[in-house]
């Protein structure tokens, strides 16, 4: 019985053992014969397997300003990985993997500013779960070519790198807010704002490819079946941007921001025949290599609409010349204006008596803004010249989100204010854009900043900008006419625009001050709380540069008006930048106040320093008795007016006499020397706690009485 049932279960594993034998031969022959698995071809897999695919680095278009200084190109990164998998090595006397986590690990630890204890981690961690390399993040991406040599020094085993391109700004701040930026983004570099964003179909880069056949060391087999797909690099942008006048404004508004801590600063530099915007900045700015901490991504002078204030009222006198209803020798009646139960003023709330138009223009009366645009012109005449100077649409400059005022002009009352520039809104590109008419004899001119694309090839121009007129809302009579008062509002007797006098060019433009509002309404109240802001252009006549600046709630002294910080900027640029393109000066200014660079005095002989300071500067105070100079205030490399006061710090120091200075001339003092002020009253220095020729105590307390000059 035994012996049957052995025999039969033989047989049923025979069996068993031979169905399974047919199973696998049977499945074998069919993989031999179709070569598929699961539908899976085993010799496209193969093939797969062991062709190495890369992609072929493409560089993204350069951007250049208009006299070929490069702004932005790619500059060449890093990333490192460490292989880990063992078999990658060929030999065990040069191992290609890493094969001390431990020490590598030391010797990365610095250059990646992560812990040791990290690095070997992730080391160890890859070769347990059996993976080829590893990366490190963050910390192992964007080195730079001397980051890379210094590891490749280190020898060690298993440790490579993957080249990347990384966007690189090599003037930092410089205009960035026109430049904007790019970034990568899932292997491309992309722009993100300003003109990397709006030439994203020109500047980006299209990356080739290669892919072979390889053994399991990453060789080439000798026929690896190579497919190659060649890059193509981006093209070329050059922006109207002119360097040397972007610099000048660089350093007025880093200067101005610097001495008054304003909540931002605006300003363009455009030329009216053209439309060409030869300069344009903001602060609070950014550097785009540095996007860690950034206060203000905006492009204000393009985005942001605010209400212009008297800047608006070269636009209301246009209209009336235009309209033929303007005689600048009829007088009116300053001081109030009665319309729909609204009381009107002007700045001078009691006015200047009878006075004529062409003098409410000097002296930026609201109240002959509101009589010509309501009461000359109408109403609905008025609405219509706001629309030729295109006052209620976008310029269409060849930037991104630019942004748009808003006319309020519903009400009596409103159509009153707007011709004063209250209530209504305006970006300062509208207002630019609206001036070149009155520049250029008429003739409205599109704002640009893109000049031209190049191959990135050859060079060949591929496209270019043709300045474009977009409207002509007055005549060449009236835009001459217009600029005769433009220049009386900065030379005439009445003129409110003479801090903005230039040393040698005749300049012709609007002050305003704008209100800013509220939440809830109304307005901040307190003089600093102001947009303070000018629109000029020089030589009067003939205009080559149309320019804007606008400084927002700036610290002021007491004796200080919002017209400083915004007269420094336009006279600082202008004057500089009309000498740079060789405009023939068409005026002699006896008293000129000329601008100078502070140099490095340090180390320096005091009694030399001295004697070359007053060459330049009026106002040159030396601190103590020391031979030697070891600070100026301001520093080296600081751009100021020739009235401004300097201070040689010695290396005896003792206190001056600081009768008559301004407080925030006392600040500067007080900063260099860590002292504590105290003030009383308002002015000038009247009075001092301590004596001129005590020593100087750090953390000490000084105490200054103002008065104010009768």
């Amino acid at each position: 019985m035994k012996s049957s049932n052995t025999h039969k279960g033989a047989a049923v594993l025979i069996l068993l053992f031979s169905a399974i034998f047919l199973i696998i031969t049977g499945r074998f022959l069919y993989i031999q014969s179709t070569a598929e698995i699961e539908g899976v071809n085993l010799n496209e897999w193969a093939e797969e397997a062991r062709t190495s695919s890369y992609s072929l680095d493409a560089d993204r278009g350069n951007i250049y300003d208009k006299n070929g200084m490069l702004l932005a190109y790619d500059r060449p990164t890093y990333k490192l990985y460490a292989v880990v998998d063992p078999d990658y090595s060929r030999s065990e006397e040069e191992p290609e993997h890493v094969t001390n986590p431990e020490e590598t690990a030391s010797v990365l630890a610095p250059f990646l500013d992560m812990e040791e204890s990290e690095i070997e981690q992730r080391i160890t961690e890859a070769q347990e779960d059996g993976r080829f390399q590893v990366e490190f993040g963050s910390n192992g991406r964007e080195l730079s070519q001397d980051q890379k040599d210094e590891i490749e020094e280190q020898d060690l085993s298993g440790i490579n790198f993957e080249e990347e391109s990384k966007r690189y700004y090599p003037n930092g701040t410089f205009a960035s807010h026109i430049i904007g930026f790019a970034r990568t983004e899932e292997g491309h570099i992309t722009g993100v704002t300003g003109v990397e964003k709006q030439m994203e179909d020109y500047l980006r880069e299209s990356k080739g490819q290669i892919s072979y056949e390889r053994d399991k060391y990453g060789s080439k087999l000798l026929d690896p079946n190579e497919i190659l797909q060649e890059p193509e690099d981006g093209e070329d942008v050059h922006l109207s941007i002119d360097q040397k006048i972007q610099t000048f404004l660089e350093d007025a508004m880093a200067t101005v921001d610097e001495q008054y801590e304003p909540a931002k600063i605006m300003a363009a530099v455009m030329n009216p025949k053209t439309g060409e915007v030869v300069a344009l900045g903001n602060r609070p700015s950014y550097n785009p290599n540095d996007l860690g901490e950034v206060d203000n991504w905006y492009n204000d002078i393009i985005s942001d609409s605010f209400e212009p204030g008297s800047t608006m009222k070269m636009f209301t006198w246009a209209a009336a010349i235009e309209e033929g209803v303007y005689n600048g020798d009829d007088s009116f009646k300053s001081g109030s204006y009665e319309v729909s139960g609204s009381t009107i003023r002007d700045h001078n709330r009691e006015g200047w008596g009878e006075i004529t138009y062409d003098e409410g223009f000097e002296r930026s009366s609201n109240v002959a803004a509101a009589k010509l645009g309501y009461d000359l012109v109408g109403p609905k005449k008025f609405r219509n010249y706001l629309s030729d100077f295109h006052l209620d649409e976008k310029s269409g400059i060849d930037l991104p989100n630019e942004g748009e005022g808003r006319i309020l002009y519903d009400y009596p009352i409103e159509q009153v204010t707007t011709a004063f520039g209250q209530g209504t809104t305006a970006t300062p590109l509208q207002l630019m854009t609206a001036a070149t008419a009155i520049a250029n004899d008429g003739k409205m001119m599109r704002p640009y900043t893109l000049s031209k694309v190049t191959s990135s090839e050859n060079g060949e121009i591929l496209n270019e900008k043709e300045p474009e007129v977009i409207d002509e809302p007055i005549s060449e009579e009236t835009a001459s006419q217009m600029r005769d008062l433009l220049g009386r509002v900065v030379s005439g007797e009445n003129g409110t625009g003479a801090p903005f006098e230039l040393s040698d060019y005749s300049l012709g433009g609007k002050t305003g001050t704008a209100q800013i509002p509220k939440e809830g309404g109304g307005y901040l109240s307190g003089k600093e709380n102001h947009i303070f802001s000018f629109l000029g252009m020089a030589p009067v006549e003939d205009p080559e540069l149309l320019m804007y600046v606008a400084v927002k709630q700036p610290k002021l002294d007491v004796t200080e008006t919002g017209a400083e910080p915004v007269s420094f900027i336009l006279k600082s640029v202008m004057e500089n930048s009309l000498h740079y393109l060789d405009v023939n000066p068409d005026q002699n200014n006896d008293h000129k106040v000329e601008e100078h660079k502070m140099k490095d005095y340090i180390g320096k002989d005091t009694t030399k320093v001295e004697k070359e300071l007053k060459k330049e500067f009026s106002q040159v105070t030396v601190i103590g008795d020391g031979d030697e100079v070891t600070e100026t205030l301001p520093q080296q490399g600081t751009t100021l007016l020739s009235d401004q006061r300097i201070i040689i710090v010695t290396d005896e120091p003792t206190m001056p006499d600081i009768t008559g200075w301004s407080l925030r001339d006392v600040q500067k003092l007080a900063e260099h020397f860590d002292l504590k002020v105290e003030t009383m009253g308002d002015g000038y220095v009247d009075q001092q706690s301590i004596k001129e020729g005590s020593n100087i105590k750090e953390e000490g307390y000084l105490v200054v009485e103002l008065s104010t000059p009768e």
